[in-house]
């Protein structure tokens, strides 16, 4: 018999790296393992108009909520447990890397082996209007509620450091193209790829490009993501001047033509549960530069021979370290050509294996049968 699945999230119908992950990982699952896969998602309008396709095996559920923080909560948690009576699945997987879904394992009536998978640094859960005290407060609760998982999954060592807890396991995130061929890493492009949010980064990689354009004005930085409703880097771009070295452009399906027609990638952020971009980036034989933020580029790049890291936020270095690489072809090259190589531990064969043996690890029938053996 297949063993049953069932993924809780948010939603599944974005462009965001935890989407693309779950599209590809459910698929290998449901089409190479034979596992019978389930979704919850909340509040999504359409199971069918998806950024990423997802196996046609796959069957989701929605629950909707609204109200106030007590109805939406009664709301939620009365949903997932309708959803879990109905299916009755041999283990959970949650996917949100907000504050309710720690509590998942405190909601359920009928309990089952539950999987936390942790997509982004603590950092992202911290919020700049918060005092630190209302910071740290949020940082323990999240320790602890962590500890109540049969297994708390994070994407590489450095996020293990933040978490107190003996459950914690490390599965990184899968690529979800490998393309036979690599960019010729002539064009004068550099690219980056992410959502127009503060964590991004993307203010202080356009204070970084102001000084790589005075030095190069044939270079162009290309954009790709999400914009924010104040179009705030699009602004800043023009008040920097540099709006004609700066093209800006909503989420792409074909992303890895954009990277195959860039010759380096850029990644500004504050902070990083992995950097899915870094991997399709590589896979596609670029070299990456990115800030040592926690935590992901570091477990990603090799530094000085797949690409080159920067100290977090300092903006004077990240523009040498893209200097550097514009103004040396032969480095791209022998950087590019060690990312392609380099990133194959990242292929879906080499990832899912790894869900596939805790899943079976935490799954009591699964146990059980494998004892009778």
């Amino acid at each position: 018999m297949a063993l049953k699945l069932l993924y809780i999230t948010n939603a599944i119908d974005g462009s965001g790296g935890l989407e693309r992950v779950l599209s590809v990982k459910t698929k290998v699952l449901a089409e190479d393992y034979g596992y019978d896969i389930h979704v919850v998602t909340l509040n999504q309008k359409s199971k069918t108009d998806l950024f990423f396709p997802f196996s046609k095996k796959i069957i989701q559920h929605n629950i909707e909520v609204s109200g106030n923080a007590f109805q939406y909560f009664s709301k939620y948690r009365a949903g997932i447990n309708k959803v879990i009576a109905e299916i009755k699945p041999d283990v959970i997987s949650v996917c949100d890397d907000g504050l309710k879904g720690f509590f998942i394992p405190l909601l359920l009536r009928k309990k089952a082996p539950i999987v936390y998978e942790r997509h982004a640094s603590v950092q992202l859960n911290f919020s700049k209007k918060s005092t630190i005290f209302k910071n740290q407060l949020t940082y323990y609760l999240m320790r602890v509620l962590a500890k109540t998982f049969d297994a708390f999954v994070v994407l590489t060592k450095g996020n293990v450091t933040e978490w107190k807890s003996k459950n914690v396991k490390v599965i990184p995130n899968l690529l979800s193209f490998y393309p036979e061929t690599s960019s010729s890493l002539k064009n004068k492009t550099v690219i980056a790829v992410g959502s127009h949010s503060y964590n991004k980064g993307y203010d202080l990689l356009l204070n970084a490009w102001k000084q790589v354009v005075s030095l190069h004005p044939d270079w162009e930085l290309h954009i790709y993501g999400k914009y924010d409703e104040a179009h705030t880097y699009i602004t800043l771009a023009n008040r920097l001047k540099i709006e004609k070295k700066v093209f800006f452009s909503p989420p792409v399906k074909d992303i890895d033509q954009a990277y195959l027609n860039s010759s380096i990638m850029v990644l500004p952020s504050r902070s990083e549960g992995f950097g899915m971009v870094l991997i399709e980036a590589m896979a596609c034989g670029l070299p990456c530069v990115a800030f040592e933020c926690p935590h992901g580029p570091a477990d990603i790049i090799n530094h000085g021979c797949d690409g080159l890291l920067v100290p977090n936020g300092n903006v004077e270095e990240l523009a040498n370290a893209l200097k550097s690489l514009i103004e040396d072809e032969n480095k791209r090259i022998a950087m590019g050509g060690k990312a392609k190589e380099n990133v194959q531990r990242f292929l879906p064969q080499n990832v899912v294996k790894q869900w596939d043996e805790l899943f079976k690890k935490i799954n009591p029938n699964e146990q059980a049968k494998k004892n009778r053996t």
